[in-house]
């Protein structure tokens, strides 16, 4: 990596505020806004950057992910299991799965319309949390034991998934195959009316005290765009692992990152400010890195 792919990024505030735990910034191309979390908070955001709107919905326990579907409204990724919220606003639960000392974390829509659901546990305990495929009919089948469930993202073609398990401190990769009937079992992660997750390889690791990976985006090369929590970065590497770009930040605790905007060229970036004794006064913003890519169009859940 060159020094020059090396940069302090020239980012704008899209949103101003001080959530506890901003999240799962996510794309929704049927009313161009941006959605994101905070966690700790119980928030729903939502910003339009056509016009500056904003939206904030309480949600009434921890929200890991928010996302678009298909028939309006949103599915959320809460602390007791996957719910949905009508065009309407009311709410429904899909899965129903609550766990004494655990909670859904990140999550992500596949290429199929599914809902890939990570949680953890509120200790961090290696192995606590689960990786879920939630099926529009609210099937729901685990493909991973995990510490931390977080980003998760596909490539162009759908073939590879990543994801990030944070206590690792990597990047890891899957290939995603369809088993008989559209399913199949097997060792790594598979259901029988889903995905095999097979080959697993390391994709990428953050070196010792760069800080930790957190959520992630894929854009339409086919690059992962990685957030470093404690390390104020966003890194992106090439489809063969390889860091090309890294892009300082003025927040020490970026969360993940995602395209929207005109043309999916802007990358929003959701941040933090829990268990900082001083944070920055832009942690917990959404920010925006204009015209810094190319973004993959978003897929509402199917649900």
């Amino acid at each position: 990596m060159t020094a020059r792919a090396r940069r302090r990024a020239r980012v704008e505030v899209a949103v101003r505020e001080r959530a506890v735990l901003g999240e799962g910034p996510t794309w929704d191309p049927a009313t161009g806004r941006l959605i994101w979390v905070d966690i700790l908070g119980s928030r729903v955001h939502t910003h339009t950057p056509a016009d500056g709107t904003r939206t904030v919905m309480a949600t009434g326990q921890h929200v890991g992910a928010a996302a678009p579907r298909a028939g309006g409204g949103l599915v959320v990724n809460l602390r007791d299991g996957v719910g949905l919220y009508g065009p309407d606003g009311a709410f429904s639960w899909l899965v129903h799965d609550p766990v004494p000392g655990r909670r859904g974390n990140d999550a992500a829509v596949a290429p199929d319309g599914a809902l890939w659901a990570g949680s953890m546990r509120d200790d961090e305990a290696p192995g606590g949390g689960r990786l879920i495929r939630v099926a529009p009919d609210g099937t729901a089948t685990e493909q991973l034991t995990v510490g931390v469930g977080n980003g998760t993202g596909w490539s162009p073609d759908g073939g590879t998934m990543f994801h990030i398990d944070s206590l690792t401190h990597r990047i890891d990769a899957f290939r995603v195959e369809d088993g008989p009937g559209g399913g199949g079992s097997g060792p790594g992660g598979a259901a029988p009316d889903g995905p095999r997750l097979t080959g697993r390889r390391t994709f990428a690791v953050v070196e010792d005290g760069a800080g930790v990976f957190d959520g992630l985006t894929v854009d339409a090369d086919g690059c992962v765009w990685a957030a470093l929590w404690d390390g104020g970065q966003i890194r992106r590497y090439t489809p063969s692992g390889t860091l090309d770009r890294v892009l300082e930040l003025p927040v020490r605790r970026p969360t993940s990152c995602a395209f929207g905007g005109p043309g999916l060229r802007d990358l929003y970036i959701t941040s933090a400010r829990v268990g900082l004794a001083r944070p920055h006064p832009l942690s917990g913003s959404l920010l925006v890195l204009p015209d810094a890519g190319q973004g993959l169009p978003a897929t509402p859940f199917a649900g």
